[in-house]
């Protein structure tokens, strides 16, 4: 198991070939050191000293080539390090978190998200970083001592020894300052990750925070929590430099006493000038793989106690088996045999107790009683969730202690009342249990779900209609997509000449030469869509292509003349109002943008409209610009002004669609609009009102084209690839619940889990998800279902009656009504 492995394991399994490769450089590279030294000394005793030029060329020019050399293989070693290090950390990474997902569940109770994260992602970097350097740095910087060692001796033993005395007293001090460093070292590991979980508990239960006003109680815990860590880096950081200083200090100390016993050498004609520099420079040269190596050791103390920290954090055993050996998963068919089942957790606190129940395959069972009763308990022992302590459950014969996980998943769908949605497309989400279930089949293309099966699983949970509304919300590359586009502009046709009259009064559409009504002035003059952001939004009133054409065609002052109006009927009929939404629907100033008009409208008294100028004539512009007759009645669109838009219309087309061709898509009947969605394409036009039975009108009315057309099923297609982002936080509680449900159905188990799984819908949604159980998969898959609704029970084959972690009763519905038993007082204590 990973987390039993010592950091040194890692460097024996690193990569063998690259580590050879890198001794290898490693030698060469320290040989090729030494001989700048050899030339300093032969450049000033036989080139200077006798003034030969040819020679000064010559050493320098061994000199300059050594350099380069000994740059070109450092870089080769630091870059073979560095790989070696990363490779390790992502196989460190893999397997550790292979390790983690395997864990109990029960483990996941005590263990903070936020450790997870900070675990893999921070705190074994380290490790990864010595592996690369556990072999290059050791053996480089100890092979360079001892060559400059040798180099220095060879010219002065004296001085020599004189300068390695120095050595064995820092050997001797650095272990006991490291040993206080990793000390504190561990305690600072230690206080971060628990600062860390206490931050994510507060981030999770910030609702309470506020809810409670506890501010100064989370920050007084906040505050302890820091000056602890405040106190403990402090002692940290002060061995670790100390350490340095030691470095620094007897690095120092070298060349006073070179410069001393070696001056007094020279002076003596004991020593030439040649050979004290070269020393000098070896001295110098001797410290830097010293440091290294001191550098190394702090890194290799750092590395193993983060390393063994996270391998503690993380060391326990998975319950059960993942794969079986020798034999591929059994096949179930949904047989149920739970006796004397209990399940204790620690503490002693007995959840379940003495639970014995059967099922033939096909039967359903539903799961009923108080909260904290131990019904989802039940299922999740049952469904191998949790590992139970005593009794036993057996399917189709075989003790669910002894299947494997590859076991169960192949024969069992499992619906929670808060599914997990992944982020990635429904698609993903929705061939989720498939794809974990045919991981590794040779087989596994042609097994998978085909799309009209995934249609049809998302039709029983009734998630079809969100999804098609996905896909008619998808943009389409009208060049990528030419045969679908071109189908598109054809259901456009139909839906204009079957429909167009029936929708005349709730939709506006689209036509040349008329004015939009439910269209703003900027939507009526290009009469297009934007390609490009800078004619999109607000950058539109600040676009000087743009802004450029509104003054040619006579538009500016008209529009400006219109932002004025609007700001000064605006402010006179809402100023005094509170700024609600309610107020402003029929105004084009949005609420949190209304004061700074109102401040604008101040400042507008006394100038006319060729003085506006900067912001304000933009404020005023934007304001014209965003201006929708049909929709904005606080101030009416004069019909000069709609005679110059539609005839600028016409200049801004005949000037942008030559000069900017990419930038817009204009608006043609029979061209498809390709920055706008299918929905948008089909109705060419927009809507005057957003009334549900109108929209559902519309909608339905395109439905029952795109079928026609043989599309429907490849616009769902398009919406199931509808990103759900993070956690699914795109999708409401009851999508996310049907998707689950759809995923699980999408499966086909012959066992289902359902905890309380439609507690998220609509009353409507969760009796068409019963109605489909009790019909489509009665007698067909195994169902133990836990229930929050007690009206949804009668057509279970079974229903039992749990009470504090006990089955009080179990039968046919109709019989445990007739005992007037604890059922009985259930449904008629609910009522």
């Amino acid at each position: 198991m990973i987390t039993k492995r010592p950091l040194m394991y890692w460097v024996k399994t690193s990569n063998l070939k690259l580590q050879l490769i890198l001794l290898a450089i490693i030698l060469v590279t320290v040989a090729t050191r030494v001989v700048p030294l050899e030339m300093q000394k032969l450049i000033i005793n036989q080139a200077i000293s006798m003034r030969k030029v040819d020679l000064l060329i010559r050493y320098c020019s061994f000199y300059i080539i050594a350099v380069v050399g000994a740059s070109l293989l450092k870089y080769a070693i630091t870059y073979l390090q560095t790989y070696i290090g990363q490779e390790t950390l992502a196989k460190m990474r893999k397997e550790l978190y292979a390790h983690i997902l395997t864990l109990p569940l029960g483990y996941f109770r005590k263990a903070n998200p936020g450790m997870v994260v900070s675990s893999l992602v921070t705190e074994l970097a380290p490790a990864g970083e010595y592996v690369g350097q556990s072999i290059a740095v050791p053996v480089t910087n100890i092979l360079t001592l001892v060559t400059f060692a040798t180099y220095l001796f060879y010219l002065n033993a004296t001085m020599a020894a004189i300068s390695i005395a120095l050595y064995p007293v820092v050997i001797y001090l650095v272990p006991k300052l490291q040993k206080k460093s990793n000390t504190a070292n561990k305690q600072r590991v230690d206080t971060t990750r628990n600062l860390s979980s206490h931050i994510n508990e507060t981030i999770s239960g910030i609702h309470e925070i506020h809810g409670n006003g506890s501010y100064r109680i989370e920050n007084r815990k906040y505050s302890a929590f820091v000056d602890r860590l405040f106190r403990i880096r402090i002692t940290w950081i002060l061995y670790r430099q100390g350490i340095k200083v030691l470095n620094s200090f007897f690095q120092n100390l070298g060349p006073f006493l070179l410069f001393l016993v070696g001056g007094y050498l020279a002076i003596q004609g004991k020593f030439d000038l040649g050979a004290l520099v070269a020393f000098l420079s070896a001295y110098e040269k001797i410290y830097d793989p010293w440091k290294e190596l001191m550098e190394f050791y702090q890194v290799h103390n750092d590395a193993t106690v983060r390393y063994e920290r996270v391998m503690e954090y993380f060391d326990c055993e998975p319950e059960f088996k993942l794969e079986p050996e020798g034999r591929a998963p059994v096949k179930l068919t949904g047989s149920i045999d739970v006796q004397n089942l209990g399940f204790t957790v620690s503490g002693g606190i007995k959840l379940l107790k003495q639970i014995n129940l059967k099922l033939k395959p096909g039967e359903q069972l539903a799961l009923v009683g108080f909260s904290g009763s131990g019904k989802s308990t039940l299922a999740q022992c049952i469904s191998q969730l949790y590992k139970y302590t005593g009794g036993s459950v057996k399917i189709d014969g075989y003790e669910v202690d002894d299947l494997t996980k590859a076991d169960m998943v192949h024969n069992m769908g499992i619906v929670a009342q808060e599914p997990f949605i992944f982020s990635g497309s429904i698609k993903d989400n929705l061939l989720y249990s498939c794809a974990a279930v045919l991981e590794g089949d040779p087989d596994a293309e042609k097994k998978t779900p085909s799309r009209d099966n995934m249609i049809e699983s998302i039709q029983q949970a009734g998630i079809f209609v969100d999804v098609l509304r996905f896909g008619l919300n998808t943009l389409v590359d009208s060049e990528q997509e030419k045969e679908l586009s071109e189908q598109l502009l054809s259901v456009r046709k139909n839906f204009h000449s079957d429909f167009g009259e029936k929708f005349a009064d709730h939709v506006e559409f689209y036509q040349e030469g008329k004015y939009l009504d439910y269209s703003s002035v900027a939507g009526n003059i290009i009469f297009g869509s934007a390609n490009s952001k800078f004619f999109a939004g607000k950058n539109l009133a600040t676009n000087e292509y743009f802004t450029n054409f509104l003054k040619e065609a006579n538009l500016e002052i008209p529009l400006l003349s219109l932002g004025r109006e609007t700001v000064k009927q605006t402010v006179d009929i809402l100023g005094n109002v509170p700024q609600e939404e309610i107020f402003f629907e029929q105004s084009p100033i949005p609420t949190e943008e209304f004061d700074g008009y109102k401040q604008l409208a101040s400042r507008l008294d006394d100038k006319t409209l060729q003085e506006i100028k900067g912001t304000d004539k933009e404020m005023l512009l934007q304001l014209a610009l965003n201006f929708i007759p049909g929709k904005h009645k606080i101030v009416a669109l004069p019909t000069v002004l709609k005679g110059l838009i539609l005839d600028g219309r016409q200049q801004f087309f005949n000037k942008a669609s030559v000069e900017k061709p990419e930038s817009f898509n204009f608006f043609k009947i029979a061209e498809y609009i390709t920055s706008q969605t299918i929905l948008d394409n089909i109705l060419f036009g927009k809507s005057k009102t957003d009334h549900p039975q109108i929209q559902d009108a519309i909608n339905q009315s395109m439905i029952q084209l795109l079928i026609e057309a043989d599309l429907l099923e490849t616009v769902v297609e398009l919406g199931m690839n509808f990103e759900v982002g993070t956690k699914g936080d795109k999708l409401s509680g009851g999508q996310k619940q049907k998707l689950a449900i759809a995923r699980t159905f999408l499966k086909n188990p012959p066992i289902m889990i359902m905890d309380e799984a439609t507690s998220a819908l609509d009353n409507r949604s969760q009796n068409r998800i019963q109605n489909l159980l009790e019909t489509k998969w009665k007698g067909k898959s195994t169902l133990i279902s836990v229930i929050h609704r007690l009206d949804t029970i009668k057509n279970y084959d079974k229903v039992a009656v749990m009470k504090a972690g006990k089955l009080m009763e179990i039968g046919p519905y109709e019989e445990l009504i007739a005992k007037k038993g604890l059922l009985y007082e259930l449904i008629h204590g609910a009522k």
